[in-house]
């Protein structure tokens, strides 16, 4: 190949076909709206998570190539809900460093789309197998989208998991789905594609800013009425009590009152400032 020949083009993910529901989506929408209202409204949760996500990606950068402390790295973490409960063990010692090795080896990788699902498995196999372990998949979901949101959109197992047929795209598919299962793998093809219908979707109801965050509070805004309905069934470790649907919208997103602990100020107030209260 000559010097100044082009460069091939990067071949392209397989994007799934989603049979959205136009009515589900607009119902959600409604509600999201009003749930969010007595709490400063759709525009203080925007404003959150953008403050969640500057507070994660400060607290790498300020952390260097060796990533963040274990206590650095508690804030991380406590910002994502399915994750911090059963992350402890892995904050102190050996199990630490082994944590951050596979940490900094996800968020450094070089991104291609047709790597990213190749990448969350790697990441994945350092850790054990097994159902007490699913959480690890989450974590690399949380820190991908969360240290670089605009090429990895939030794909955590209550966005859309296939083998149990749960989460967001489920709940707002077009057709009757209760005996049905979704044939649509989990991976990063589907995410996209996803968050690309509901950016449009918003768009054509008049959301022209802030697409990203918009994007995951109308999906927590889903299942969050569904574990609502649920009472707390799915993923009933981290959605206990018997609350309303805002509750557990900003359980989701990690928006959820976490005491922020940080020698650097600027990330408290931001951590903080990414949670109720707002």
């Amino acid at each position: 190949m000559g010097f100044f020949s082009p460069r091939p083009a990067e071949p392209a993910i397989q994007r799934p076909v989603l049979e959205l529901s136009g009515p589900a989506l607009t119902a959600a929408t409604e509600r999201l709206a009003s749930a969010c209202e007595e709490t400063g409204g759709v525009e203080a949760y925007v404003e959150a998570l953008r403050l969640k996500g500057e507070a994660i990606r400060k607290i790498f950068a300020d952390a260097g190539p060796q990533g963040p402390s274990a206590e650095e790295f508690t804030v991380v973490a406590g910002l994502m809900p399915t994750v911090r409960r059963r992350i402890a063990d892995w904050l102190e010692g050996g199990n630490f460093d082994t944590l951050m090795a596979a940490v900094m080896g996800l968020v450094n990788a070089p991104h291609a789309e047709t790597d990213v699902d190749r990448h969350i498995a790697e990441f994945c196999v350092q850790f054990p197998a097994g159902k007490k372990f699913r959480w690890v998949k989450d974590l690399a979901a949380e820190l991908l989208h969360a240290v670089d949101p605009e090429r990895y959109p939030l794909m955590t197992r209550w966005v859309w998991d296939q083998s149990a047929n749960t989460g967001v795209l489920r709940e707002i598919w077009h057709g009757d789905i209760d005996r049905a299962s979704i044939k649509v793998g989990d991976g990063y093809a589907t995410h996209l594609m996803l968050r690309e219908e509901l950016s449009q979707w918003l768009a054509q109801n008049g959301v022209f800013r802030d697409t990203l965050q918009y994007v995951d509070l109308l999906m927590g805004q889903v299942y969050a009425e569904y574990i609502a309905a649920q009472g707390g069934s799915y993923l009933r470790a981290d959605f206990t009590a018997p609350e309303d649907s805002v509750a557990y919208l900003r359980r989701l997103l990690g928006l959820d009152g976490v005491r922020i602990k940080h020698r650097d100020p600027v990330v408290v107030t931001a951590a903080r400032a990414a949670l109720p209260g707002f």
